[in-house]
């Protein structure tokens, strides 16, 4: 019998002496706890060599405050910020003299296109083409091929290079 059966009956003391608890009754209880199943803990049959973590319950993020106490000031990577400085060298004057190409040192995070678009903003040029290189010394150094319609020369002179 199960323990189930042994606790819904009174003591044992009690059982002669109770005059509620009749022999049909008594039988009733007994055949009642005979017929439900007896409930034993099974072990549970592994499938796989590896154990894996049960999923347990991922709450979605209530923050109390914000990550960041003050909110971010825009694009930090400005048209000054871009170009650094134009290369004076002789190489670079005669790129600007023979092939119509300015030589500036760039910000190491400044991409062609952003490049192209800091030059038409700052020196009003409209530019063909940027080729860029990153020189042994660290920095990133911008040839930037001017249209037909512009001569780098003139450019240059207005910048102050020449």
């Amino acid at each position: 019998f199960g323990s189930r059966f042994l606790l819904s009956l009174p003591p044992f003391s009690t059982w002669t002496r109770r005059k509620g608890m009749a022999g049909s009754k008594k039988a009733e209880k007994v055949a009642k706890a005979v017929k439900e199943s007896v409930s034993r803990k099974t072990k549970k049959i592994r499938s796989k060599v590896r154990f894996y973590r049960p999923k347990t319950l991922i709450k979605a993020r209530d923050p109390k405050y914000p990550t960041k106490s003050v909110e971010s000031r825009g694009d930090k990577m400005d048209k000054y910020r871009m170009i650094e400085y134009p290369v004076t060298t002789e190489s670079a004057m005669k790129k600007i003299e023979e092939i119509n190409t300015l030589v500036f040192i760039v910000n190491l995070k400044a991409t062609k296109p952003k490049i192209k678009e800091a030059v038409k903003q700052l020196y009003d040029v409209q530019c063909a083409k940027v080729n860029t290189l990153i020189t042994p010394d660290g920095k990133k150094k911008a040839y930037v091929h001017l249209t037909q319609d512009y001569d780098a020369l003139d450019v240059a002179n207005r910048i102050g290079i020449i």
